[in-house]
């Protein structure tokens, strides 16, 4: 099957890609940077500079709608805002022109979002039925999944991941906080009674085939694993399966003066649930999180 990716060089994106092109599928991605495709996602990726290069009679079953400039690569001032705003919002919806000027509509739209969707709901548990907040990673999620799901009206399947902390020994979070940990530098963020609802970029994959094979999946899904823990569980965690000690948290007042608004990301609590998976019976491999931790740091290693 022809599959489009936007987004595919990414962190979750190219390992997706590798995964689909392993199953026998035909794999072609878009990125600002046409030329790392191959090395990121395999060589037999086809790789596309822009939408342009896409024709009304190219064929695509499904198309998998990753495409942003990362949330954390800098301060939130007006131009970065505007910045993260576009690559979504703005490509979704070039995406979607494309879409209804194709001969062949796509059966399957696959698109990004995030639980940064709920906000800062403190001890809630958050399912897929829960209410949006209103901060600006909040409002950004639900205007990209209305930019989404106007696909619906072309006749496409909508699938919606709101993805939360992703965990990989190749980058992503781990990647960030690897070093300090490894050097005993590390600790809880804040008060470490916040949230944090993680999960392995394997199960987030095997979401996204779930929906490629299951007709009946539409709408939103929560994309973490089943046992959300708090920061404190977190760093415990990952520190004992360093075998380090974590011993140095890093005060509310810090985080808020380095970050900025952006401070609202690791101290906002989100207890967020994967309901609607649950329901259906998708298996997780890694429920919890010290085998989720233990196998990203071992393929790392």
């Amino acid at each position: 099957m022809n599959i489009l990716i936007t987004g595919g060089t990414g962190f979750i994106g190219s390992a997706l890609t590798r995964k689909l092109s392993a199953q026998g599928h035909a794999v072609s991605v878009l990125s600002r940077k046409p030329e790392s495709v191959a090395k990121l996602c395999g060589p037999d990726t086809q790789a596309l500079g822009n939408l342009n290069e896409l024709m009304p009679e190219d064929s695509y079953p499904v198309v998998i709608n990753l495409a942003g400039a990362p949330i954390f690569d800098g301060r939130w001032n007006a131009s970065r805002k505007q910045l993260i705003r576009s690559s979504r919002i703005q490509l979704t919806e070039q995406l979607l022109e494309w879409m209804a000027n194709s001969e062949v509509k796509p059966e399957l739209l696959i698109s990004g979002s995030a639980i940064g969707y709920y906000g800062d709901q403190g001890d809630t548990l958050l399912t897929e039925q829960s209410a949006g907040a209103d901060d600006f990673a909040a409002e950004l999620c639900k205007d990209w999944e209305q930019a989404t799901i106007r696909a619906a009206e072309l006749g496409t399947r909508v699938c919606l991941i709101r993805t939360g902390l992703v965990l990989a020994g190749d980058g992503g979070l781990l990647q960030r906080m690897r070093l300090p940990f490894q050097l005993g530098l590390g600790g809880r963020l804040g008060s470490g009674q916040q949230w944090m609802s993680w999960i392995h970029r394997d199960d987030w994959i095997a979401i996204a085939l779930a929906m490629i094979d299951t007709p009946s999946m539409q709408g939103a899904y929560n994309a973490t694993a089943p046992h959300p823990v708090t920061n404190s569980e977190f760093t415990q965690t990952l520190a004992h399966s360093l075998k380090r000690p974590a011993l140095l948290p890093v005060p509310t007042g810090l985080l808020k003066l380095l970050l900025g608004e952006m401070s609202g990301l690791v101290l906002g609590s989100q207890r967020v649930i994967p309901e609607r998976l649950l329901e259906q019976g998708f298996q997780f491999r890694y429920p919890l999180l010290d085998n989720a931790l233990d196998e990203a740091l071992a393929a790392n290693h």
